[in-house]
């Protein structure tokens, strides 16, 4: 069973993927299938300038339209239902079975570990591919698979004009299968395949319209910063091996103890070895989990289609870094420096990301810097040791995640392709579903009373204000802020798309309600998104969560956070929902009350505007730092070291004059008596001459 959760994804993007490259070469004969789409690509180019008007603010330059007006349209490929049907229902037999290891694993009381076959034996490391499946697992195999399978189905009427489907549902199936692999993981080396696999997903899906110059920068981008996270993780997993001699997490955990106080001796100082292991490893984690500073990824991944930004932020490669901390914790807790570096990038992150999204205008990327500031939540509850409260926020965050990128998507297809806000106006009249669904998305993300985001949200920031970590205020005073700017960010996003007078008439009136197989989808996770919290509360917090999760999650003898957070006073446990009050009337007040405050205020504030509308310049800081001396340097070795130097010295140099050379005396081969008996003058003079000459010295 526990195979059959990992390996049919993988099995359905094997058959997607042969049906797409036998339909891409039946559409084109004698063509690679490489080419093929990239034929079809050039004919069917998005049309970029969409939706550029004068507007105050910038507008995004991104469309989630893979086929404009006017644009070529090919038939989808024969096989295309075969390949979304298939897909799907693997993931839906994957999600049953994924169920069924919840109860028998999580609440049945005992871990299970599958050995598949030898990965590695090489000296003393010796290392088997095995499925190791606790509570924690059992945790993200529910997640992943839920959020994966009503993706599938959402994908099949949200992408159902695209002739590529099966590519696309072979590339989802893959990106499914390399996320459980990388929560079923035993050690290191197997959860190091599965968190390659979710970056190769997931450059792949960011760039699947890789026709659009957008979407191949995006894809790229992603993949890029995603190395510098992974070559930290890499040698953090090195660090483990030289610590412990072995990487399988059984090991590793059992001598874990024995490493506390441990140091090196690195550039003249005496280094904590297991604080340098979990920082190294962490990096991993601040890229995949897009935390500050590797961040600038996430945002523009919002150029795939909208299911791979839902997949890629509920369930699948962001949540990788939160997993991998929490089945770390035996280290991180003994590592109390690296944990309090956890609880510092998470925080900053939480309210970075929140400031950004308040001025954002393109839906999916105001959810997007959602996505990452909420990430950041998870991260400070790691940080001060409420693992399980992080998994809470984790399992929460999926649902109403999920639900509020698959509800853009839906106003996406209904507003013709439109992405900003500030053309939108007036839907909840004409997607009365969607607007209903995404309201219930809004409220559990802002944390409304008795939503999933109500108990979760509101557990991280509890567990902030009760630890004794050295970061724990800090951490405290960030996530509590952001709880107020998430409210504020969040209704505004629902005010100017839903409320107020239409801005588009034209693409107002023709608006309507998605295909069923979109909006199934949505029904499922808003009621998700509404109960999902009250349900999991017994199991995430306070004494349940040690009876379930077991020795999945390992905590310090004197860590007692889920304790402490059971005896706050009523006052401690009303300020996030104050908070949330706070952001929601200032949203009012700004795009109900008075909307022309937002304009002035941007007049009023403009360094501050800008500041934030072009997210604290970190892309333009990382262009000069980094991209400038990198394109400098590449330029200096082109021009100067291969041209120059090489083709200089080389082809253009030594070997062109011997050519010259050779050109000039074939020249003298003129086939004329009278040339060669004037050569042979001219040398009997010059013997005659050196002749005289050296005879009368």
């Amino acid at each position: 069973m526990y195979e059959a959760i990992v390996f049919l994804p993988l099995l359905g993007a094997v058959i997607a993927g042969a049906i797409a490259l036998v339909g891409a070469r039946n559409r084109y004969p004698g063509a690679s299938p490489s080419s093929s789409d990239g034929d079809h690509a050039a004919v069917a180019t998005p049309d970029e300038h969409a939706f550029v008007t004068p507007m105050p603010e910038t507008v995004p330059t991104g469309t989630d339209h893979p086929h404009p007006e006017g644009a070529e349209h090919f038939a989808p490929a024969a096989g295309t239902q075969a390949a979304e049907l298939l897909t799907t229902a693997l993931l839906g037999i994957s999600w049953v079975l994924s169920c069924i290891a919840f109860v028998d694993v999580g609440l049945g009381g005992h871990d299970v570990r599958v050995t598949v076959f030898n990965f590695i034996t090489s000296g003393k490391l010796n290392v088997d591919w095995a499925l190791r499946v606790d509570p924690l697992t059992a945790v993200m195999l529910v997640v992943v698979t839920t959020i994966s399978a009503l993706v599938h189905l959402y994908s099949i009427g949200y992408m159902a004009e695209d002739p590529h489907k099966p590519r696309f549902f072979s590339y989802l199936s893959f990106f499914t299968f390399a996320m459980l692999l990388l929560v079923t993981a035993d050690n290191l080396a197997q959860l190091y395949v599965g968190w390659e696999g979710v970056g190769l997903a997931s450059y792949l899906l960011i760039g699947f319209w890789y026709h659009r110059p957008e979407a191949n920068a995006a894809a790229i981008k992603a993949f890029l910063v995603n190395r510098v996270g992974d070559f930290g993780f890499a040698l953090g997993i090195f660090a483990v091996f030289f610590l412990t001699g072995s990487i399988n997490f059984d090991t590793i955990f059992a001598q874990a103890p024995a490493l506390a106080g441990k140091s090196f001796h690195y550039l003249g100082m005496d280094v904590d070895a297991l604080t340098v292991a979990c920082l190294l490893l962490f990096m991993g984690a601040m890229g995949k989990s897009a935390q500050f500073l590797l961040h600038t990824w996430l945002p523009d991944a919002m150029e795939g289609p909208t299911p791979v930004s839902a997949l890629i932020h509920a369930a699948t490669m962001v949540t990788a870094g939160v997993f991998m901390v929490a089945r770390l914790s035996p280290l991180f807790e003994l590592a109390p420096v690296a944990s309090a570096f956890v609880t510092f990038i998470g925080a900053t992150t939480a309210m970075f990301a929140a400031t950004v999204a308040l001025v954002q205008n393109d839906i999916k990327r105001i959810i997007a810097y959602s996505t990452c500031s909420q990430l950041g939540y998870m991260f400070v509850a790691m940080g001060v040791g409420a693992y399980s409260v992080g998994m809470f926020h984790l399992f929460t965050h999926a649902f109403f995640k999920a639900l509020l990128f698959l509800c853009s998507g839906s106003v996406i297809i209904a507003m013709h392709h439109e992405q900003d806000i500030r053309r939108m106006g007036g839907l909840w009249r004409k997607l009365p579903f969607t607007y209903a669904t995404m309201l219930a998305g809004t409220l559990a993300l802002t944390g409304f009373p008795l939503t999933a985001g109500y108990f979760s949200k509101d557990a991280v920031i509890e567990a902030a204000f009760v630890s004794h970590s050295s970061m724990a205020t800090y951490g405290y005073a960030m996530v509590l802020g952001a709880a107020a700017l998430t409210a504020f960010y969040s209704w505004r996003l629902i005010f100017k798309t839903f409320h107020g007078t239409p801005h588009d008439r034209a693409h107002y009136e023709a608006a309507r309600e998605t295909p069923m197989t979109m909006l199934v989808p949505l029904g499922v996770l808003a009621i998700g998104s509404l109960v999902a919290g009250y349900l999991a509360l017994g199991v995430f917090t306070g004494h349940g969560a040690g009876e379930f999760f077991r020795q999945s999650l390992k905590v310090a003898a004197g860590n007692t956070v889920l304790e402490d957070m059971e005896h706050l006073s009523f006052a401690i446990l009303l300020t996030p929902t104050v908070m949330m009050i706070v952001g929601f009337l200032v949203a009012w007040l700004f795009y109900v009350g008075w909307p022309s405050l937002p304009a002035a205020y941007a007049r009023d504030q403009a360094l501050l505007y800008r500041f934030l509308l072009n997210k604290w310049y970190f892309d333009e800081i990382y262009d000069f730092l980094f991209v400038h001396p990198a394109m400098w340097l590449g330029r200096l070795l082109w021009k100067g070291g291969d041209g120059f130097i090489i083709d200089g010295f080389g082809p253009d140099g030594v070997s062109a004059r011997v050519l010259d050379v050779t050109r000039n005396v074939v020249r003298l081969q003129t086939g004329y008596v009278y040339h060669y008996a004037f050569a042979m003058l001219i040398g009997a003079a010059t013997f005659l001459t050196w002749f005289m000459f050296s005879g009368a010295h």
